[in-house]
């Protein structure tokens, strides 16, 4: 990737900044309190580094039309009891009430405005930072601050106004949090120490054969160790009668991915058939028991929900004598007591290896707080689908958008506080 500002970069004592965050949390559907306040605490290191600046915070939960999407009202509240800190609110994005608001600031004071999805143009206006950068949120916005700060790395594969669309009216930088997930995977996907194995699994059966295939093409991956809906989907291609119930269902959940999926997939093991790892056995959910076959007993007219005991401790082993783990995805359905053992013993043998560990977003990132294991692990990503898309090559919105400003904005000709 090209380079991008960073905190570091820019004075930012006395700056009006705008610092698009992802809040987006789970709330209770009765009380709306939060469930999990992983993402609010997560971006308190760069409302730190910004404690002597006027911070104004652009954050979003949930969409239009969810159950859970309320106003960041509540987010404000709980910021700013984690903060040490006021942190005031306003009922508007871009209108007049919040306009006044951020002129009104001092510095060290932190304003959040409400939900950004709840304006039309979030949710309605996507592309470059040429398109978005067009819309009102973006040119009223930009009108009051002095810089933008992206912290949203969750957000990162989203090409909305709030994400793309400041690129050449502000100079763009990265937040501690952005920076630490960039850095992060880049020292995974491109200076990874040896042995570096991807285990990839989960149900988003397409993302783990693209992250595969490009892993494995660009030299990252020494070894891909599937678990998983993907492996099923694997075992299947390279000759295993998985059963028609397990191949139904992953037909049903690729849909119109089937094709190209199949067709990448089967490249795959025909390509890189010595450095990619199958389970050589798996757990079958017969009428509610859990019941390890090897594959030689395949098919099988029940589920196959995790990997079997052998399988798991293959895969531990090789965990465990990694120079670099990259990891995304459970090993099967781990909601299941009985099905969880694949997914425990794979993120337990990370939290014990000398290896440096990436953990995905999402599911995975979930668990491994959930267990007490992040602490234990090298980098737990906060993005799901975005850490998906980065492993996988795609170039991720937001990011090219902190490029293009990188090279907009030259850092000697920033300005000081007072210039616009």
């Amino acid at each position: 990737m090209g380079r991008v500002l960073t905190l570091d970069d820019v004075e930012v004592t006395g700056r009006t900044v705008l610092l698009r965050v992802d809040l987006n949390s789970p709330l209770d559907p009765t009380t709306k309190a939060f469930l999990d306040d992983t993402r609010i605490r997560a971006v308190l290191p760069t409302l730190n580094r910004l404690s002597q600046a006027k911070v104004v915070l652009l954050a979003h939960q949930s969409r239009p039309g969810k159950a859970d999407f309320t106003s960041t009202l509540g987010h404000a509240r709980e910021l700013g009891r984690l903060l040490g800190r006021r942190v005031d609110w306003v009922d508007d994005v871009c209108g007049e009430q919040a306009m006044a608001a951020i002129e009104a600031l001092e510095p060290g004071q932190v304003l959040m405005l409400n939900n950004v999805r709840g304006h039309e143009e979030e949710t309605a206006v996507k592309g470059n930072h040429a398109i978005t950068g067009q819309t009102q949120l973006v040119e009223r916005l930009s009108s009051v601050v002095d810089l933008y700060v992206n912290d949203a790395f969750a957000c990162a594969h989203r090409a909305s106004p709030s994400m793309t669309g400041f690129a050449h009216h502000l100079p763009c930088l990265t937040g501690v949090l952005m920076q630490e997930e960039i850095e992060a995977l880049n020292k995974a996907l491109h200076e990874p120490a040896r042995p570096c194995l991807a285990v990839l699994g989960g149900i988003k059966v397409d993302d783990s054969v693209q992250v595969a295939d490009n892993m494995l093409r660009a030299g990252t991956a020494d070894e891909v160790w599937f678990t998983g809906g993907v492996a099923n989907l694997m075992i299947e291609l390279a000759g295993t009668d998985i059963g028609a119930q397990n191949h139904d269902f992953l037909v049903r959940e690729l849909g119109p991915a089937w094709h190209p999926t199949i067709e990448m997939a089967k490249a795959l093991l025909l390509d890189f058939h010595d450095r990619i790892h199958l389970p050589v056995d798996l757990a079958a959910n017969v009428e509610g028991n859990r019941v390890d076959l090897p594959l030689e007993s395949l098919p099988v007219a029940a589920p196959l929900f995790d990997m079997g005991l052998t399988s798991i401790r293959r895969l531990s082993a090789a965990i465990k004598s990694a120079g670099t783990v990259i990891l995304n995805g459970p090993a099967g359905v781990f909601e299941m007591a009985d099905f969880a053992l694949g997914t425990v013993e794979m993120l337990n043998a990370c939290a014990e290896s000398e290896a440096f560990t990436v953990m995905g977003g999402g599911h995975t990132a979930t668990l491994v707080v959930k267990r007490g294991l992040a602490g234990r692990m090298g980098h737990v990503s906060t993005g799901g689908g975005a850490c998906l898309d980065f492993m996988a090559g795609r170039p991720l919105p937001a990011i090219v958008s902190l490029e293009a400003s990188a090279a907009h904005f030259q850092t000697p000709s920033l300005g000081t506080p007072d210039q616009r």
